[in-house]
């Protein structure tokens, strides 16, 4: 007896399918050719983002030989090719990468095309740290302080990426601008900071040095 309604519910849920199918068939047909649409135009997407990466990649990998290999004017073409045509990542490392290269033989130049990087309110914010940094460096022999600490004194707290860079360039600045009291507390920012790289306590101790004997070089 129980196989009797169970076939017969069987029937019933067929039946009922059925009316379902006659009533909404169109649209379950659109519903699945559009499934099957968006799947294939994001499989085709991932394709194409794929494929802009790897043509970014390599073409970011040949401008970094030409400058390896001393043809600067070239790698900065190459990198401004890079910045107008590659996807986002690439665009912002091929921009630094170009502004390097226009520093081997112009650095006011240079500085101009870091500055554009670090008032670029789209970029993240530690690339617009590190174009800062750059410039700064550009800058450190002939720039006044003011002009440094504008640059980098955002960067010189304890939750900085490049704050040990900063500190260092911030005391040479000092140094070289008479300032001997600001040099020393950068100096001692850099002593007292237990993440301090070796190499940048030991230059740090020639200029500590340096500033004791009263020779700027």
């Amino acid at each position: 007896m129980a196989d009797i309604f169970h076939e017969v519910d069987e029937e019933v849920r067929r039946e009922q399918l059925k009316k379902l199918w006659q009533r909404y068939q169109g649209l379950i047909v659109a519903a699945v050719v559009l499934v099957v649409v968006g799947v294939g135009a994001w499989r085709g997407y991932e394709y194409w983002v794929a494929k802009q990466a790897a043509e970014a990649s390599a073409q970011f990998e040949a401008a970094v030989n030409l400058s390896e290999q001393g043809k600067h004017e070239e790698a900065q073409a190459a990198f401004d090719k890079i910045a107008a045509q590659a996807p986002a990542g690439y665009r912002t490392l091929a921009k630094l990468r170009a502004a390097a290269e226009i520093a081997q033989r112009d650095p006011k130049a240079a500085v101009a095309a870091y500055d554009t990087l670090i008032s670029d309110s789209s970029l993240d914010q530690t690339l617009r740290d590190l174009a800062a940094v750059r410039s700064a460096m550009l800058l450190v022999d002939t720039a006044p302080l003011s002009e440094l600490k504008k640059r980098l004194d955002p960067m010189v707290g304890k939750d900085s990426a490049f704050r040990h860079t900063a500190r260092e360039l911030l005391a040479l600045s000092a140094w070289r601008n008479n300032d001997a009291t600001e040099a020393r507390r950068y100096i001692d920012m850099i002593a007292a900071d237990g993440e301090t790289p070796a190499s940048t306590r030991q230059r740090v101790d020639v200029l500590s040095a340096l500033m004791a004997a009263g020779d700027k070089g």
